[in-house]
């Protein structure tokens, strides 16, 4: 096997589980999206850690931290990972694992908008045409819901921020989501406690929940790990061309496993949206440019 297909197995696996995981918050749903939250903030930081550890890289982590430019921007980028995670969880709770997969599938469009409002980035003809029709699709389940689907433009915004932010720094998913969970996990920590003592902790309530919420960790970095494998070893179109296997998944958990409603107009907002991206997705090849080199930590 050559560099190129284990990338592409590293890839798939990383892309693919990141689909997946709302089978897996929703295996929990008999804690609350915030007590989940919490624990994945809390084990994710032991597991990054050790992570680092095993792979030699602590002393570069420290050394960020002790970086006030690095130090301040990195917990600018842990209240957005919050915040994503946050919205994320919530929205596979409450069975708006569809709207959610919209809003993985606008953040590459919203990471267009925040480039040339932000970054003072210059549109391409294809990226014009793609945000023109997701902007219609976008209509279009407005309509359909009745309001704005707010989870789809938290998630899209919250990430779209996130990547703006990492594009000034230099640090790799695991290093950054290490020094980010040090940040979550000291608020996550006083609510854990607190829980527990007013005795509406889930943890250790039951065997099966206990080791979902302690192995939350493990369920984050490691399509992490594999990201970062498959990310040395592909070329950035091709990366950010798979992206968008994690929201069809979850689109596909949504609809076919959680049995979520499509209605016609809703159909029509999609299909839409996947027309804007095909566009999107042509231009990223034209170009040779990835979408997005940061990675959502669904």
């Amino acid at each position: 096997m050559n560099k190129y297909q284990s990338g592409l197995i590293y890839g798939l696996f990383a892309y693919i589980i990141w689909g997946a995981l709302p089978i897996y918050w929703g295996w929990m749903r008999a804690a609350s999206a915030w007590e989940i939250i919490a624990h994945r903030a809390i084990w994710s930081l032991v597991v990054c850690w050790f992570a680092l550890a095993f792979r030699n890289q602590l002393k570069s982590a420290v050394a960020i931290l002790r970086t006030p430019r690095m130090f301040f921007l990195l917990a600018l980028t842990a209240g957005l990972v919050a915040g994503n995670w946050s919205i994320y969880i919530w929205s596979v709770t409450v069975d708006r694992i569809v709207e959610s997969s919209l809003g993985y599938y606008i953040t590459p469009l919203m990471n267009v908008a925040f480039g040339v409002i932000i970054l003072r980035e210059r549109m391409r003809v294809l990226q014009w045409i793609a945000v023109a029709i997701a902007a219609i699709g976008v209509g279009a389940l407005t309509y359909d819901y009745g309001q704005l689907p707010l989870i789809a433009l938290g998630l899209a915004c919250t990430w779209g921020m996130y990547s703006v932010i990492k594009k000034k720094l230099d640090v790799d998913p695991l290093t950054g989501l290490a020094i980010e969970t040090i940040f979550a996990a000291i608020p996550a920590l006083i609510f854990l406690v607190n829980l527990e003592f007013e005795g509406r902790a889930q943890f250790g309530s039951g065997l099966w929940i206990s080791i979902g919420l302690a192995t939350a960790g493990l369920a984050t970095v490691l399509p992490l790990l594999a990201f970062n494998n498959a990310a040395v070893s592909l070329p950035l179109t091709t990366l950010g061309l798979m992206q968008y296997i994690t929201p069809t998944v979850m689109f596909l958990v949504g609809v076919f496993i959680n049995h979520e409603e499509m209605s016609g107009s809703r159909w029509i907002g999609f299909l839409t949206i996947w027309l804007a991206l095909s566009f999107l997705a042509t231009d990223m090849v034209r170009s040779g440019r990835p979408g997005d080199k940061s990675v959502a930590h669904s």
